[in-house]
């Protein structure tokens, strides 16, 4: 399939999201062996209802891969095709090199994987828990679960009954992490996890990438895929539409400011080296009484080039920041830009307040 994002991409989107549906172009050649999971038009139905639709996709051995989207866009579904808890209704997948249809065991003998939902035996305290799973996965290790535990401060004394919703989050937290195998799959392992906490999960998940293992995270909070993942797809209504590499959006910007009027800014924008134009995409935002006309301009690569060309502009309230993964989450799924309006309430002296980027 092809990607469709939504209007109001980066002039370079094409260079920035791959093609979903080159995702495993080489899935014959050698090159594929590198992936620890390779999918080729995996779908799942029920019904007429499409959970997952012609998915491609290809998640490369040794790093940490982000999975996007709202609720009900397909995340849930994906995983539980790779790990064989659900039958596909349509194309191909291997995990570690094993198909799911076939030989599920041998997939989960080599993943760990923290459920949304996790759901632990009520009766048992802590360190029964710990012990039991470790126990029971070839790659269980009771000393490093206990460890992480400390790590994660939970008292593995208390019975799972009597742990708040915390606790048993921490609980899921050091029996997955502990594990030592080739893949983990975590899927909101930050839920219901205070600050401090959460800064812990990611440190221990940035850990385990570190030790060689490849790491699949699905997450609300953006910015927590922004500080851990090397490459993110987004899923709309069960549709991989656009996949990114981090280090390209890591070069993007976005830059605020105003001119005096219409004629400025048609004087801005024709004075656009071409040399720059595939770089920078220029767009007006409207009058703002008092202040001219806001511009917003984003840019790709170095940049200095836009530095330069805008030295020698009438450009005035200058605001610079980084792209983000909220701007292109809001791109995909057509949402207003925020960064626009966060600028245009500081310039008018009203205080703005930034959300954390854990609403989809």
């Amino acid at each position: 399939m092809n990607s469709n994002p939504a209007s109001g991409d980066l002039p370079t989107a094409d260079t920035l999201a791959r093609d979903p549906a080159d995702a495993c172009s080489t899935a014959n050649d050698a090159d594929a062996s590198a992936a620890v999971v390779c999918c080729r038009h995996l779908s799942k139905h029920y019904g007429s209802y499409q959970a997952l639709a012609d998915c491609n996709l290809s998640v490369p051995a040794g790093t940490v891969f982000g999975l996007l989207g709202p609720n009900g866009a397909g995340k849930t579904t994906l995983i539980r095709l790779l790990l064989g808890y659900l039958s596909r209704s349509a194309g191909t997948v291997t995990v570690c090199g094993h198909d799911p249809a076939i030989d599920s065991v041998a997939i989960r003998s080599r993943t760990a994987y923290l459920p949304g939902d996790a759901r632990l035996p009520r009766h048992m305290n802590g360190k029964t828990v710990l012990k039991f799973f470790a126990e029971i996965h070839p790659g269980g290790n009771l000393t490093r679960s206990l460890e992480l535990s400390e790590r994660l401060e939970l008292d593995t004394k208390r019975r799972v009954g009597f742990m708040s919703t915390g606790m048993r989050q921490k609980l899921a937290l050091a029996t997955v992490l502990s594990l030592d195998c080739d893949l983990l799959i975590l899927d909101e392992p930050t839920a219901n996890l205070d600050p401090t906490v959460r800064s812990t999960v990611l440190d221990l998940v940035m850990e385990a990438n570190a030790d060689g293992r490849t790491v699949i995270l699905s997450s609300h909070v953006l910015s927590e895929i922004e500080d851990t993942c090397h490459q993110v797809a987004f899923l709309k209504a069960g549709r991989l539409v656009k996949e990114l590499q981090m280090a390209d959006l890591f070069q993007l910007h976005r830059v605020n400011g105003f001119v005096a009027d219409q004629d400025a800014f048609d004087g801005l924008k024709h004075s656009l080296p071409a040399s720059l134009a595939e770089q920078i995409q220029v767009k007006p935002l409207g009058i703002r009484d008092g202040m001219g006309m806001a511009v917003q301009i984003d840019t790709a690569g170095d940049l200095n080039p836009c530095l330069q060309w805008l030295a020698d502009r009438s450009l005035q309230r200058v605001r610079i920041e980084p792209y983000g993964l909220r701007n292109v989450y809001d791109s995909v799924h057509g949402i207003q830009p925020k960064s626009s309006t966060l600028y245009q309430s500081q310039t008018a002296g009203t205080p703005a307040t930034q959300t954390a980027g854990g609403t989809e």
